[in-house]
Formats: structure tokens, sequence, C-alpha cells
């Protein structure tokens, strides 16, 4: 057991023979320091209410677009003459045949996955029936390994760039996309729906209430597994019927595909709040159905980038940093997740810290989008999971790769650096009052970063 799993065990002792409530877990454990996400941290409220998360939808519509790189003015995009051309320029995929460009991706949509993921199903058919929902789970998210040389639970082995159409991934049988899997809403429509007036419901406050469990199970069966958690988080009746009607084995399924670095330390988990918690555990909802949506950038691959990711995806593989691991999430290579395990001696100790990653057309000329998707209380990162980092905002350069910039942000959780901080707050309190800020981050660390030894 390691020094940091014994300081938290410890921490739980303490919890239970001090407190009268019996605190036995810290995600039921009030915090000292939170957020205010009651409004817009950007508008302020203006352009609506943000329901708890730290941007509404307008704002992060705008703000944070799937990708950001691909604008009309991007330099990147400038073509050059032959009186321009200097001769030393990295080639360009002018002649890179298009039909390989197309052919050589299948690009198969998350709603491909989903296939009865809530059904009516009898007590004698919920192993197969929950065996096969996993088994198809696995199969629309790449090629699943069950366990390793150890025995451990592995999740998805995604695939890679493949380069022939023999080694396209195939689709499973369609079936109605769920709403919750359609793309987030773009800022036309956010900025339509403000300007255009809303009906007012018909629908009696109480109706919802009443609605019979047939009717409620009905719905249950278009939603997907995030809005199938977020129904189960209304009232202790829905919760009642998303966990009786959704087994274990496809909660499991729905973590792997979700948060396929995941690798719980204990057996026999309650795999719906295993579920649960890894939602909570993240800043903004709306980055987490961005992930999840896996949305394709405007334009076509370069073979350069093809080859330049491949390479440095074999590398992480081959020769993993310590402490760090990314994965692609698509076939392309558009989306990644990446997991930063805290450094030993700071108070993120212990934690694994999920981040996602987005990587542009453009990439390696153009640098790509990280954030957090883990909580964390950190000077240089924003209540959205922003990184203030300089290398991947204005000092990007070719030599940098994904990999570097994971090792850069795990040093960064060592020695934050407060001249200009992403929250102010917390910089100030880093400087003037360093054991509050370690003892608060520390709390947040065992709050939400340890999802894999917190008891459940």
């Amino acid at each position: 057991m390691s020094a940091v799993t014994a300081e938290y065990y410890e921490f739980i002792k303490k919890l239970e023979e001090n407190d009268d409530k019996l605190i036995a877990n810290p995600l039921e454990q009030p915090v000292d320091f939170e957020f205010n996400n009651s409004t817009c941290h950007v508008c302020n409220g203006y352009y609506g209410p943000s329901f708890g998360e730290p941007v509404c939808v307008t704002c992060h519509a705008f703000l944070y677009p799937n990708f950001p790189s691909f604008c009309p003015n991007s330099y990147y995009y400038s073509e050059k003459t032959d009186d321009g051309d200097s001769g030393n320029d990295e080639p360009s995929d002018l002649n890179y045949s298009s039909d390989r460009r197309v052919n050589r991706v299948c690009m198969v949509p998350a709603s491909w996955w989903y296939i009865n993921s809530v059904d009516s199903e009898s007590p004698e058919d919920e192993a197969s029936n929950s065996g096969n929902a996993a088994s198809a789970g696995a199969s629309g998210s790449g090629n699943h390994s069950n366990t390793n040389g150890n025995g451990s639970a592995h999740g998805p082995d995604h695939p890679d760039i493949v380069d022939n159409e023999e080694e396209m991934p195939q689709p499973l049988a369609l079936r109605p996309e769920p709403l919750a899997l359609r793309p987030p809403p773009c800022l036309a429509h956010s900025l339509q729906a403000l300007s255009t007036p809303r009906p007012p419901d018909n629908v009696a406050p109480e109706l919802i209430a009443q609605l019979p469990t047939e009717v409620l199970l009905g719905i249950f069966s278009y939603l997907d597994d995030l809005s199938l958690s977020a129904c189960g988080a209304v009232c202790a009746r829905w919760r009642g019927l998303v966990r009786a009607r959704v087994r274990a084995p496809r909660w499991a399924a729905f973590a792997a595909r979700r948060w396929p670095l995941y690798r719980p330390l204990t057996n026999n988990r309650d795999w719906y709040k295993v579920y649960q918690s890894l939602v909570e555990s993240c800043f903004c909802r709306n980055c987490l159905v961005q992930m999840c949506v896996q949305a394709q950038p405007p334009g076509e691959e370069s073979a350069w980038r093809h080859n330049r990711l491949r390479i440095e995806l074999k590398m992480m593989r081959n020769d993993p940093p310590e402490g760090i691991a990314a994965t692609p999430l698509d076939a392309r290579c558009c989306h990644w997740q990446a997991s930063v395990t805290g450094p030993a001696g700071s108070p993120y100790e212990g934690g694994i810290f999920y981040l996602y990653i987005q990587v542009p057309y453009a990439y390696p000329m153009s640098p790509p989008v990280v954030r957090f998707l883990t909580r964390i209380l950190h000077p240089n990162v924003s209540r959205h999971g922003d990184v203030g980092i300089d290398s991947v905002h204005h000092n990007w350069s070719l030599a940098l790769t994904i990999s570097k910039v994971l090792i850069s942000i795990q040093s960064l959780l060592t020695d934050p650096y407060t001249a200009v901080c992403m929250e102010p707050e917390l910089g100030e309190m880093y400087v003037r009052d360093r054991a509050r800020f370690e003892s608060l981050a520390r709390r947040w660390t065992w709050r939400y970063a340890m999802q894999d030894i917190l008891p459940y």
C-alpha cells in the first residue's frame, strides 16, 4: 500500500471516528472550497442559465467550438506561390490521393454502439444479454481486450490509423440515434434559440412525477448512457428504474467506452456508482458531451499528420512516459483521452486526472487543444478545465508532441506558475497560504481524482 493510499484511509478512519454522520466516502464529504457556478462566469448569466456548469451553452459554443483551429482566416491554410517558395518548406499534401484519403478510415458513429441499452430482459437471460451488450460495446469502440497478462481489466484497444480498406472497422447494426448523442448546439443554434420566444409549456408540474413506469421505460429506451445517468440523479424513483433495467455489466461497458483509461484497483464494484462518480468528477458536462459525440472537423487529413500521429501513438504505447497515458477515441485520431498521475510529493499524489485532447487536421502545424476533464484545484487550470501552459498557446513548436505536452502538464502540477494564473484567487492562496492551498488541493484529489480506489 502506497503512502498516499495509507494517508487516504487514515483520513477516512478519522472521519468515521469524529463525525456524527460517519462519512465513509469523500464523495459525500463537504469541501471547503468550490467554484461559484450559479451563473456563467463568462457572460454572468446574460445568455441564460448555466445549470451549475462553469460556462453556459451559448458561451461554450462560442468560446470552445469543436475545432477552433479551423477558422477561415487561419494562416495555416494560406497557399504559397512559386515566387514565395524558398524550397525549404515541408512538402504539402497536394499530391496526396483524395481516394486513398477517403478510403483509409471508416468513421463509426457512436450511436451505432448503443444497441438495446435499456430493454426488457428476463432474469434467466440477464447474464447472456448483458454479456452481449458489453461485447457489442466493445466491438463498437474498437477491439477490447478483457484481460492482460496479469489478469487485470483493460479498456478498449482503439484501432490505429489504418492504411487500407481491409483494415477499416466494420459498423454495427443501426439503431435510431439517441437524443443525447446528437451534436451539441452550435453558436448559430444557440443565438436562434435566444432570439426565438419559446411557447409556454402546457404540462402540469406534477405530470412528470405521475407518469407510469411503462411510459418512463419507453422513454429511457431512447436515451444513451449520459442521459440515463442524468435521469438516475433526478429522484429516487427514476434512479430505481434505471438501476433495475440497466444492469451492472452494461454500466461497466459504458465506463470502458467513455473512460478507456480507467483501471479500477478493487473488485466487486458498483459500476453504476462508478459511472456516476466519473461523470460528477468532470469540470464541464458540455466538454464531456463533446468528447462523446466525436464530431469531425471540416477538411481532409494530410499525409503528414497521419504519419506523425502514427509514430507518436506507436512510441506512446511502446515506451510510455511514467504516469502518463493517452489513446485516440476515433478512427481519425481527432479526439483523444489522456491520463496524468499526480506527481509524488505534491498534493495531487495518488490522483489520476483525465484530460480531453482535440487534434486538428492542421496538426502538427497547429497545436492540440487540451482540457482537464477531472476537477483539479490548481492556479493554472481554470474552472472549465483549460490549461494555462505556454507551449500550446503561444510557443507551439513542431518539435513538441502530445506526449511532451502531457509531460509539461504533469510538471506544472509540481511547480505552478503564479505570475499569470487562470484562477487568480487560487494563485493568491498558493502564494500567501500554501498550507491551506495544499490541504484543499489534496481533498479535491481524494474527492475527484481517486476513482480507482474509492469504495463503492
